[in-house]
């Protein structure tokens, strides 16, 4: 996935997914990014704002616990934590895969 290398989101940017907005308050929160994390476009490269191997741990725990699922062993790589949009699509995945675990339509 290629890295915007303007890291601030314009206003034509979409309405951020209920999943992406979890991974943005993580990343508000912990991530200790240059810039907000609001304001941070999907595929801007995290690591060039910032993000270290710490606080990547940090952000997927939190993601983890406010959507009450876990990310997969074979997500847990650099590429994943590379965008906010990358980090989006495995916690989309996994809320999924929760759902369909669990009974619940997607």
């Amino acid at each position: 996935m290629p890295h915007d290398p303007n890291p601030v989101a314009v206003p034509s940017d979409p309405v951020p997914s209920p999943v992406e907005q979890a991974v943005r308050r993580a990343l508000a929160a912990h991530g200790r990014l240059a810039v907000d994390a609001a304001d941070v476009a999907s595929t801007a490269d995290l690591a060039a704002l910032g993000l270290t191997s710490h606080a990547t741990v940090t952000v997927m725990l939190a993601v983890e616990d406010e959507l009450d699922v876990e990310f997969p062993d074979a997500a847990l790589t650099r590429s994943t934590f590379a965008t906010v949009g990358s980090i989006a699509a495995v916690a989309a995945a996994a809320v999924a895969t929760q759902h369909v675990a669990v009974g619940v339509s997607a």
